[in-house]
């Protein structure tokens, strides 16, 4: 009578997206956004060394506190919970070391701006792109057809691309893929090295001073989760230098060369010095105070600042700029130990074997876990759905169908969608030069002398 468990399967170590993973669903363009059609999507893990002995129910009700229990209930007796590969209809079985558990969830994701995804330069080396802002470079916390190597892989052909630096995902410009890890390794030494050189331009709130301004502030994380930063003398060592190209009698164009690589490095550094992006939808906003972090000054805790941003923004129902939605802040940890969601600036790539939906985070922060859902409004009853009736999965393989599914909250959700307009970010990455080469894109529209708003 003692359950068996089959021997953990050998997974793929490397990352690669394929004709199964981009079949999942399609693209729809609407209003100037690139969307996608929602779809079913697993998560998967193995067992946890500390859920080993405690019932599936216990490791739901404790690990799992975005859901009510009454969601996982329903699941199983949807047939969307699988242990080793068998329908889980009894939650309180107890788990064994090497389990392998699954969870298929309605998957809805935000959009993103409908600009095109450019070809700067291609060879047999290496492929280097014109980023739009808004688009993830890698899958990560609620986004993934919605990225940088989905896109490429679907629509250009381009697959098993090695990053070879990141991008914020509201900023935009030169992005740069190896083909071949040999080639990865040969510039990620150049980057060790510090011989690659990067170039932004920005424009930014007021006069900036005419002289070249060297900021040297430490940054540390706030919030892996929403994707903040902030001045501070814990943080990490770091030097960006700034000169300023024009004045326009209320925003000034600046270049930017930062000398290390911080999450979020450029616009800390221009919102310590009192001059922070146009339109950064985290850095200019007032929930940092009447200064808006100029020089650190901030009259807030961690915790408050972060509840003050997201008030901020949820008063202007623009949660999802953030790349957030309400499911993804009702999870029961703390910010800094939820993971990633749309903030998430880690060069990793999301591996479709083991379901990681942000690896570089999960890596850091044994708390998170692959099999969690969106959570349920409170008005939707699950218990008293029929108990004798199979949920099934609603609609075809590839999600695209009008059907709601009865499970999912965002199918009973409506929400503005953000303009094309909010999800531009007024940061470009200009130029990247190594020892044997030099890309470089145009400049934008809103970096022009006599742009005006």
């Amino acid at each position: 009578g003692e359950r068996y468990v089959p021997p953990p399967r050998k997974l793929n170590a490397g990352v690669s997206f394929g004709d199964e993973h981009f079949a999942e669903t399609s693209y729809y363009f609407e209003g100037g956004l690139r969307k996608v059609r929602p779809y079913y999507f697993d998560f998967r893990t193995y067992c946890k060394g500390r859920w080993v002995g405690r019932s599936l129910l216990d490791v739901f009700d404790t690990e799992f506190r975005a859901q009510p229990l009454a969601y996982y209930r329903a699941a199983a007796r949807a047939g969307r919970l699988r242990l080793n590969e068998e329908t889980v209809r009894d939650l309180d079985i107890v788990l064994k070391n090497n389990d392998f558990l699954r969870n298929t969830v309605h998957r809805h994701e935000p959009p993103v701006t409908a600009q095109p995804i450019r070809i700067l330069a291609e060879d047999e080396e290496v492929v280097v792109v014109d980023k739009p802002s808004s688009l993830p470079v890698h899958p990560c916390g609620r986004f993934r057809h919605n990225t940088v190597i989905f896109i490429l892989g679907k629509e250009h052909g381009l697959r098993e691309l090695h990053t070879l630096h990141r991008l914020d995902r509201m900023t935009s410009g030169v992005l740069m893929f190896a083909k071949t890890a040999a080639v990865s390794k040969r510039i990620d030494e150049q980057v060790r090295q510090r011989q690659l050189e990067k170039e932004y331009v920005c424009r930014v709130v007021g006069e900036f001073p005419e002289h070249e301004v060297v900021c040297e502030e430490p940054i540390l994380v706030v919030s892996y989760k929403v994707g903040v930063c902030r001045v501070d003398p814990k943080g990490k060592p770091c030097q960006t230098l700034f000169q300023r190209l024009s004045y326009n009698g209320s925003s000034s164009v600046v270049r930017c060369l930062p000398r290390t690589g911080r999450t979020h490095q450029i616009r800390v550094h221009l919102q310590f010095l009192g001059h922070p992006i146009v339109n950064d939808p985290i850095y200019n906003m007032e929930a940092w105070g009447p200064d808006r972090g100029k020089g650190g000054k901030i009259g807030k805790t961690d915790e408050e600042l972060l509840k003050a941003l997201v008030e901020e923004h949820r008063s202007k129902q623009s949660l999802e700029v953030l790349g957030i939605g309400e499911e993804d802040l009702n999870c029961g940890a703390e910010s800094k130990d939820c993971g990633n969601s749309g903030g998430c600036t880690k060069s990793a790539e999301a591996d479709p074997v083991n379901g990681s939906s942000c690896p570089a985070e999960d890596k850091k922060d044994p708390k998170k876990n692959d099999v969690a859902a969106c959570p349920l409004n409170s008005d939707i009853n699950l218990e008293m759905l029929d108990k004798d009736k199979e949920l099934s999965l609603c609609g075809n393989q590839d999600g695209q169908t009008g059907e709601k599914d009865p499970l999912c909250v965002e199918c009973r959700m409506s929400r503005r969608d953000p303009s094309p307009k909010e999800l531009v970010m007024f940061l470009h990455a200009l130029r990247y030069k190594g020892t044997d080469f030099e890309y470089c894109s145009s400049m934008p529209e809103w970096a022009m002398e006599d742009w005006e708003e």
